[in-house]
Formats: structure tokens, sequence, C-alpha cells
């Protein structure tokens, strides 16, 4: 197992150091993740969903969001990003995805904007950074905010040299163990430059307290575990060269695969991706899906069910949004983890070459 000596040295250090709630090692990770991604504060919390959710409620607490307004979405997410916003008394507005990239359109942005709109909650989805210059444009013009859902771009660097986590008001990360940046649990972090916001995140994720047993705020239990927190600033070091490793990982896909029905992702050499998952399309997903698990090739569909397609959002159900629901038919995600050696990628690369 990587990491395994690394990993028990910091685990015997956690127990002897009796600290198990926001401790040194959670001040420690927060430090070095703000530093990693160029932002003045670093928030540990619970998981991705919560550090959303923190975010939104803590907009709230300053008078910036209150129930009721409208918050738009990417229609192409996976659903905790929707979740976020419809749990914390928020309206989700669906909108449609470039097909090219799998992002938000921002074309379609302008077209839903009303007087109610307060933000925009762009996803980096699968590791690719939305359209960052036209997100910043349309959320100064109409004074909107602005939030990332970073959930799987962690390390992924723009044109201008800022990295995911400091291309808007605030930023959210999950730490699931699959992410490029993961823990052996679920965990998640917060990063922003703004010194009002974070003073509220750091109150809201431990019950609102501004000390032991005074509570200014009603707050939640979503505080990043000191364990996880130790694991996560061991593997934090290795993060840089394991994005270069899956960025080789999808060249060698795009360059090395010659089969005219798979549609692939965008690849060049900017640092804009960290493939967090390598999703290609293709009008007979299932098929294909079935033939590379015979040829023992493990795939996975992110997602099958969109949003506002699952019974959950059934209020949603009406919407009439057919790019969305094309790639939700289509994907499939081919294996991208940096353990993955060249002949074994060589075996992918065959068996998809003879479907």
């Amino acid at each position: 197992m990587r990491f395994q000596k690394e990993f028990m040295d910091s685990f015997q250090s956690f127990l002897d150091s009796g600290n198990y709630i926001l401790g040194d090692q959670v001040n420690k990770f927060e430090q070095d993740y703000a530093i990693y991604c160029g932002v003045k504060y670093c928030i540990g919390v619970s998981n991705g969903l919560d550090a959303i959710k923190l975010i939104l409620e803590a907009y709230k607490v300053l008078g910036k969001l209150k129930e009721g307004d409208e918050i738009i979405v990417p229609a192409n997410t996976y659903i905790a990003t929707i979740l976020a916003v419809s749990n914390t008394g928020l309206v989700p507005i669906l909108v449609e995805p470039n097909l090219e990239t799998f992002n938000v359109n921002p074309i379609e942005i302008l077209k839903v904007i009303t007087q109610k709109t307060k933000a925009v909650l762009g996803v980096h989805l699968y590791g690719r950074l939305y359209d960052v210059v036209a997100l910043e444009e349309i959320s100064k013009d109409f004074n909107l905010l602005l939030i990332e859902d970073a959930a799987q771009a962690h390390g992924a660097i723009h044109k201008d040299g800022r990295k995911a986590g400091n291309l808007s008001n605030a930023a959210a990360f999950s730490f699931y163990p699959t992410k490029n940046l993961g823990a052996l649990g679920d965990a998640g972090a917060i990063t922003t430059n703004d010194d009002d916001l974070a003073n509220v995140l750091l109150r809201l994720r431990n019950y609102g307290r501004i000390s032991t047993y005074e509570n200014d705020i009603k707050g939640y239990n979503c505080r990043l575990d000191e364990i996880q927190a130790s694991f996560l600033k061991i593997k934090l070091k290795h993060l840089d060269l394991d994005n270069e490793r899956r960025r080789e990982i999808a060249k060698m896909y795009c360059t090395s695969i010659n089969n005219e029905a798979i549609i692939f992702p965008t690849y060049n050499a900017s640092k804009n991706h960290v493939f967090h998952q390598f999703v290609v399309r293709h009008k007979e997903r299932d098929k294909l899906k079935t033939y590379l698990i015979a040829n023992s090739v493990e795939t996975l569909i992110h997602y099958p069910i969109p949003p506002h397609k699952q019974q959950a959002y059934r209020e949603l159900g009406h919407l009439l949004l057919p790019i969305t629901e094309k790639i939700y038919n289509e994907v499939l995600s081919l294996p991208i983890s940096p353990m993955l050696t060249d002949e074994e990628l060589y075996e992918i690369v065959y068996a998809i070459n003879n479907f």
C-alpha cells in the first residue's frame, strides 16, 4: 500500500497526542492546503456536500443569500451539487452543459438570470476547470456570487496560474477516497480569500461556537477529522506528480485509441484538467461497457441518471435538457488511476481498438 509507513507513523503520533478533534493535524493541513491553492484560508470540514452547504449557509448568515434565492447550477453534475442548494432552502436553476467539455455552458447561464438569481455554482466536472473567464465576467456583470464545486479538480491550474479553489468567492472540495487527493474516509474543505466568510465558516462547522460553551449562530457538526487531516497532509506532497501521471495516461488514450466511434474529451498540454475521470462518449455505451468487462477492463458510468430525472427531484422532471440527457446516455469512464502501469494501459487500448 502506498504511504503505508507514513500513515502508520502518523496514526501513532495521532494516538499519542490524545487530541482527536480540531487539533494540530487539522491546523497543519489547512495551512498546507491554503498555501497549495494560493488562498488565505482553508477550512477543513466533514465532506464535499457539507462544504457546499456551509458556504451557502455562511452567505445566509452574512446577509448575501436568503431562502428562496436562485442559484444557477450545471444540470450535468453529481447530485450532491444540487442537494447542497435545495437543502439550504435555496432554489437550484439547472443549466445545460457544453457537449465538448461536459462543463456548464456560459451562454446558457445568461438565459436564466433573473432578479432572484444570487449566485453561480460552477463545477469543474471530471477534473476540468469550467470556463473561468466567462463565469467570472458573468458574476461581475450581474453582481452574483461565484462558488466553485472543486470536488474533482484538486490541483487543476488556470492559464493565469491560479488553481482550483482560488477561482471564485469560495470553493468546496471533497477528499473522498477516490478523489485525486483522497482521505481514508470522508473529508472535505472550503477555500476562500474572504475574511468575513472564513470567520463565519469556522464557527458554522463547529456548532456555531465562539467559545466552548458560547454559540452566537446556529451551527453544525461538520468538522474535518484529525486523523484524516494527518493522512491528507502526507498525500498532498504527491498530488502534483499523481496529476501529471493522470495527464500522461489521458494523452496515451487520446493518441493510441483508434476507434472512430469513440468521442474523446479535448486533450491539450495545459494543466487545466487533472483527469479525475477520463470520460469518453459512445452511442452504444452499454454494449461497449459489457464488451470491456468481458475483456477484463473495469469501467464506470459517471453518472447513469441525471439529477432532474431522479425521484428525489421529481419536481424538476419536466425540464427539457437534451444535451444533459445525451451525455448521461453516452458517457463511460475508462481507468485513470496514477497507479496504472503502461502494460495495463496497452491492454486497455488494445481491447477498445478491437471493439
